[in-house]
């Protein structure tokens, strides 16, 4: 525990920097290519609308940080002004979250979501974490995912919410398991580790020993976790789904984005950030801007966050690791949940209109 706790000490010295990005008035280009290569349909000021009307009915009358909370970047239409409905849901449904790397690892420490869910529930919503194995393959977590479906009562609608590793364990579920399409209506991505991560090609030698100590808390399952993140290893999955129209057309596929300058992200993010930061500085820490947008589906934002802070309350749950080593955690997870929630049921809506058969690209 001495040596871990040594470990940790040295990444958060190794991981100052100073470099605010999120002001810039700029778009990083890999992000403009990203969604013009996806097909990726934008869907940031709707997000926005409906972000906004979740907070304002939640927090009565705080101060609204929407616009602050939801990056403004350039390219973002103005809203039309529709209206939000914040009603209950008309017919069951179940929001499943689906964790990402090691979290199982850890689940003593953090969970996903755990701040939101009540909420949600208290909002009319049926949910639940689907603890898959925290150093397994997507394949082997497919198969988890499959087997949790299968088991949902059969009047509920399902929308699966994938934080970072949970979203290509999820596209490989819905892309290799028939039944799994049958029943999702949506996938959300929180942070999805959509086209892998350069972290999972070349960790660095100080990041890959922290997750060796971590990996050994996590029994069962093949190991193959870290390799499923290769770049390679994503990419010719993603590419090879779209190219055999393997993801199914029925299910809403929405994404949001972490982006966070370094100095308002936690101590142990930091060298990811900056071994990323040499390829693109925009990412959260461990996954950059255009590996984190689900193909052929709909970009609901980027929201000012780093890999953690948007989905893991460590500043609820861990107040010592908040206060130190995970500093910047404070989010309004229970906010972003069911402004997601909401927007995936409008886009369900929307695709019970379209083909009932593949995406393809």
């Amino acid at each position: 525990m001495r040596a871990a706790t040594l470990l940790i000490a040295v990444l958060g010295l190794f991981g100052c920097s100073r470099s605010p990005l999120l002001d810039k008035p700029l778009v990083p280009p890999a992000i403009q290519a990203s969604l013009a290569a996806n097909g990726t349909a934008d869907g940031r000021a709707r997000f926005r609308e409906i972000f906004c009307a979740v907070e304002a009915a939640r927090r009565g009358s705080a101060p609204a940080e929407c616009d602050r909370l939801v990056l403004r970047l350039p390219g973002e239409t103005s809203p039309a002004g529709g209206p939000v409905d914040l009603s209950a849901p008309r017919r069951p449904t179940r929001v499943i979250v689906v964790p990402g790397l090691y979290n199982e690892c850890v689940k003593n420490l953090v969970t996903p979501f755990s701040d939101a869910l009540p909420e949600l529930e208290r909002q009319g919503y049926r949910t639940q974490v689907l603890w898959v194995n925290g150093t397994s393959s997507t394949a082997h977590n497919a198969r988890q995912i499959r087997d949790a479906v299968r088991a949902v009562p059969p009047e509920d609608t399902i929308i699966l919410v994938g934080h970072s590793k949970g979203v290509p364990d999820s596209l490989e579920a819905l892309a290799t398991y028939p039944e799994v399409g049958e029943r999702v209506g949506a996938l959300v991505s929180v942070a999805g580790s959509v086209g892998g991560s350069p972290l999972g090609d070349d960790p660095g030698a100080l990041y890959g020993a922290l997750l060796r100590l971590v990996e050994w808390r996590c029994k069962g399952g093949d190991g193959g976790g870290r390799d499923s993140l290769k770049r390679r290893e994503r990419a010719g999955f993603v590419s090879d789904a779209l190219a055999r129209g393997a993801l199914p057309a029925r299910v809403a596929y929405v994404s949001v984005v972490a982006l966070a300058d370094p100095e308002r992200m936690a101590a142990l993010l930091k060298p990811g950030y900056r071994r990323l930061a040499k390829i693109d500085p925009s990412n959260d820490g461990q996954v950059l801007a255009s590996d984190a947008i689900v193909p052929l589906g709909t970009l609901a934002g980027y929201v000012r966050a780093d890999h953690w802070a948007i989905a893991l309350p460590f500043s609820s749950t861990s107040p010592v690791l908040a206060a130190t080593l995970i500093r910047h955690n404070a989010f309004p997870r229970a906010i972003l949940l069911e402004a997601l929630v909401r927007m995936a049921t409008e886009e369900m809506s929307r695709r019970v209109t379209a083909s009932p058969g593949r995406v393809r690209a």
